[in-house]
């Protein structure tokens, strides 16, 4: 099992990212926060960096489930996309698998929630 799913996506940065962020809605997520890499690489370091976005992104019903289940998780959370621009104006997405991140937590009531989630992620992955 990877600890994520990817994709490149024949699409700019700016269109891809709009894209994300529907399929992230249309699967129950919000976005929480949003990390401009990027911007804070040149505004902390000057460096130029490609285009790239950490989306911290959250499903609430299925936050409360996996919070019930075990009270420290919220380290985990939320579950983080990347967009990133790739050479010949292409966009990569990511999201992280969180079937391998619960797995070390060792608590056998966040498998089925992990699968939920992992399944909305996948969707958003490929639908973009």
């Amino acid at each position: 099992m990877n600890d994520y799913f990817a994709r490149v996506v024949e699409a700019g940065f700016d269109d891809a990212l709009v894209r994300v962020v529907e399929a992230l809605k249309g699967e129950g997520f919000g976005v929480l926060t949003e990390i401009d890499v990027s911007g804070t690489l040149k505004e902390k370091l000057g460096v130029d960096f490609r285009k790239y976005r950490v989306l911290g992104a959250c499903n609430p019903g299925l936050a409360h489930q996996a919070l019930k289940a075990e009270s420290k998780i919220g380290m985990m959370l939320p579950c983080n996309v990347v967009v990133q621009e790739t050479d010949g104006g292409k966009t990569e997405v990511a999201a992280i698998d969180p079937r391998a991140a619960m797995e070390w937590v060792g608590n056998p009531a966040l498998a089925e929630i992990a699968d939920q989630v992992a399944q909305k992620l996948r969707r958003v992955v490929e639908t973009v």
